[in-house]
């Protein structure tokens, strides 16, 4: 892609656009893409930078695995440079402590945009933080080499990061609390089955397969995806006669807008 279509590569967090495609790439492939506060604020950035036009968001990671997690530098006295460490954080006011967890799940919220559909391209381990960050995304896409972990509850944290209620909604809620609770790899036939990944391919046709996804999802006009996903977010929460309200208001949207008639 040419180098005048990065608008952000910093702290093992590359964003380019490619048109309608915005392309997200974890780019610290020696560590594992091992997650820190730095990568997190660098993925809240990249949300904040999308232009108007953008369509689709491809979330991909460079090297053998997507994400190896929580870079686990954060729990040592000495933290990372520049910041404190959690356990500095653990020593705060509740407020302070809440403040600091609300802003790294920043960068795992803005994914759910009703404008905007979101593809995470998996391969390899996707443990804890990168378990969750995959779970951010609409759509996943995985190598049949994938193993998502979450290994929170083991080291004695819950999942923090947005992950709890994506991966109840996917698998329900007593798989949810199974896979948490064990820690267990859950890898890519299972995935499927479960509903964690929408596809799994061969490693070395992923590229292809998220490729032909993003095709299709900018097939159909905008203004329908859009509404599309809002009423499927809705779904699970609303009352039927909410929802029932809410697809008629949002049809009524759509057939003035293909009328040529301007919104009320």
């Amino acid at each position: 892609m040419p180098e005048a279509n990065t608008l952000l590569e910093r702290d093992g967090v590359r964003l380019t656009l490619d048109d309608a495609v915005a392309h997200v790439t974890l780019c610290n492939p020696a560590k594992r893409n091992a997650q820190s506060p730095a990568v997190w604020r660098a993925l809240a950035e990249a949300g904040r930078l999308l232009p108007g036009n953008v369509r689709v968001v491809v979330l991909r990671a460079e090297g053998v695995s997507f994400s190896a997690g929580l870079d686990r530098q954060a729990f040592t006295p000495e933290g990372f440079d520049g910041e404190p460490s959690f356990l500095d954080l653990a020593r705060g006011s509740d407020k302070e402590l809440d403040a600091a967890i609300a802003g790294y799940q920043e960068a795992f919220t803005w994914w759910r945009r009703t404008d905007l559909i979101t593809v995470a391209a998996v391969q390899g381990h996707a443990i804890g933080a990168g378990f969750q960050l995959a779970l951010a995304c609409d759509l996943r896409v995985c190598a049949d080499d994938v193993q998502f972990a979450m290994r929170e509850t083991g080291l004695g944290l819950v999942p923090d990061l947005t992950g709890t209620k994506p991966l109840v909604d996917l698998v329900g809620y007593g798989r949810a609390l199974e896979i948490c609770v064990t820690g267990r790899f859950v890898r890519g036939a299972e995935a499927e089955r479960l509903g964690l990944a929408n596809l799994v391919v061969p490693a070395g046709e992923l590229d292809g397969a998220v490729a032909d996804l993003t095709a299709a999802l900018l097939a159909a006009p905008r203004g329908a995806v859009n509404e599309t996903k809002a009423l499927l977010r809705s779904a699970a929460s609303a009352a039927e006669a909410e929802q029932y309200a809410a697809e008629r208001a949002a049809q009524a949207r759509r057939l003035r807008d293909l009328a040529g008639l301007a919104a009320d």
